[in-house]
């Protein structure tokens, strides 16, 4: 690392090393990062809250820590929250109206890990409305832009934390991927996004979409990153009754497994007519780089994966009418004023509370789940899932790895697609099939097509996160693409 490297531009890796040495302090870090939120702020709108007092507080406890050496793995590293987990004493919105003024009485699972670790939290960032969405777009606080061209989309729903990290603003930013909704938004900001294999990160105190879905995960700049990130954050919770107790493996010390005889697959559907050529063609660039470093590229098909949209957009809803059932204008969150009765408190809160994208999910839900609906949407939708996760089971049978284009196309301008539900829906077609799998899935940065970031995904089985974090950092050992810097913020 060269010493004239700008604190800013150094990865989480490359920071500890700094802190450990002594070359800064962390609360020097966080100054200097906190300045770059504020400087930034208005033109990328990546954060919803900036919490400068509590982050130097922080800071200078992690400084004592590491002088009285009883400093934790992530002692004095700065990191940024999604603002869907819940933090004590700090808003969580998650981009909504209703939950405008909510102030959470504890922290998430992932927060009290993190921060039991050292890290320091620079703020809340800005999301689309519940996680709803796949552009960044659908936030009461407005849309974030990309750090490579703010007239467009960053991608979402961790619109926000994709910014964050690509703008150089941190190093790293917790997410959450219910479709794609880490790695599509990594993928258009050209950072590294990990989605976890569900269960293997406890969900308690992160405010639920869908929850057979819903996992969380990290966006940073390399996979070492994601990995020494993982390794706090991963482990069963007894809070969640989704978590699984499976033992969670020196993520960091496994990056150094090679990619030689790893089998990749190719799956044939991701590289139809809706893949942009010059997507196609970094992403191949990508894979033949693999190969030559020993990896074996085997072409696989999955018979249902071009049903996984549909039917995502049949159990996400669903579950998604159930879970925000609770956002009534009666237990916590915005109520509207002067109600004629309990009806109308219900209605009018939550019509006054929820944006458009949200309604329209929970009366598609609603819809699914109704009488008469429920076995003709719902129950097929479930059994055609089976079908899925059991095709990715019949490929992990003959390869390691499966490989291909994160999104279909680069980022795309703001209000492009907004009215047009279904062509934005679209945008999640490669990632969704992971989610509906339950599997753990990444997205590297692998090239610019029109001077725009495209990523590579790696979907693994599951709790596989070792292998799919080793390919990725095997690939960054070869190539600079997650060094490249948007221009204004250098």
């Amino acid at each position: 690392m060269s010493a004239s490297k700008e604190i800013h531009q150094r990865s989480l890796a490359e920071l500890a090393r700094g802190l450990s040495a002594g070359d800064f302090s962390s609360r020097e870090l966080t100054e200097a990062l906190l300045r770059r939120i504020v400087k930034h702020q208005a033109s990328l709108n990546a954060f919803i809250t900036i919490t400068s007092d509590e982050a130097l507080e922080r800071a200078d406890v992690a400084d004592k820590a590491r002088a009285s050496g009883d400093a934790g793995p992530l002692n004095g590293l700065p990191i940024v929250y999604k603002d869907l987990f819940c933090t004590k004493d700090v808003l969580t919105t998650c981009g909504s109206r209703i939950l405008e003024n909510f102030v959470s009485p504890y922290d998430a699972t992932v927060v009290a890990r993190l921060k039991s670790a050292g890290a320091v939290m620079l703020g809340k960032t800005n999301m689309d409305e519940f996680a709803m969405g796949s552009s960044n777009e659908t936030s009461y606080y407005g849309p974030v832009t990309n750090p490579w061209n703010t007239k467009l989309s960053p991608g979402g729903s961790s619109g926000g934390s994709a910014a964050a990290v690509a703008a150089r603003l941190t190093p790293a930013a917790t997410g959450t991927d219910t479709g794609g909704s880490i790695r599509q938004p990594a993928a258009l900001t050209g950072t590294v996004g990990l989605k976890a294999t569900y269960g293997r990160v406890s969900r308690y105190g992160m405010v639920a979409f869908a929850s057979s879905l819903d996992q969380a995960g990290v966006i940073t700049r390399t996979a070492e990153d994601a990995a020494m990130l993982m390794g706090v954050m991963a482990g069963f919770d007894e809070r969640d009754s989704t978590s699984v107790d499976h033992p969670v493996p020196d993520y960091v010390g496994g990056l150094s497994r090679p990619v030689k005889g790893l089998k990749i697959g190719i799956v044939r559907q991701h590289f139809d007519e809706g893949l942009d050529a010059n997507c196609a063609e970094k992403v191949n660039a990508a894979l033949a780089a693999l190969k030559a470093e020993g990896a074996t590229l085997i072409e696989i098909d999955l018979p249902n994966i071009d049903l996984s949209v549909p039917t995502y957009y049949v159990v996400a809803p669903a579950e998604c009418s159930s879970n925000l059932s609770r956002f009534d204008g009666v237990r916590f969150g915005r109520r509207s004023e002067n109600p004629e009765d309990l009806l109308d408190l219900y209605s009018r809160s939550r019509g006054e509370g929820f944006g458009a994208e949200v309604k329209r999910r929970i009366m598609t839900g609603t819809y699914v789940l109704s009488a008469g609906y429920y076995d003709a949407y719902y129950l097929k939708a479930q059994k055609v899932r089976q079908l899925i996760s059991q095709d990715f089971r019949n490929a992990f049978a003959n390869v390691d790895v499966i490989a291909g284009p994160t999104a279909p196309t680069t980022a795309f301008a703001i209000g492009e697609k907004t009215d047009d539900p279904i062509t934005m829906y679209l945008n999640d077609i490669y990632t969704i099939g992971a989610n509906l799998a339950g599997l753990p899935g990444l997205s590297v940065p692998c090239g610019f097509a029109d001077g725009l970031p495209v990523g590579l995904q790696l979907v693994g089985p599951h709790f596989a996160e070792e292998t799919i974090l080793a390919c990725a950092h095997q690939y960054q050992q070869l190539t600079d693409w997650h060094d490249q810097v948007p221009g204004d913020y250098a």
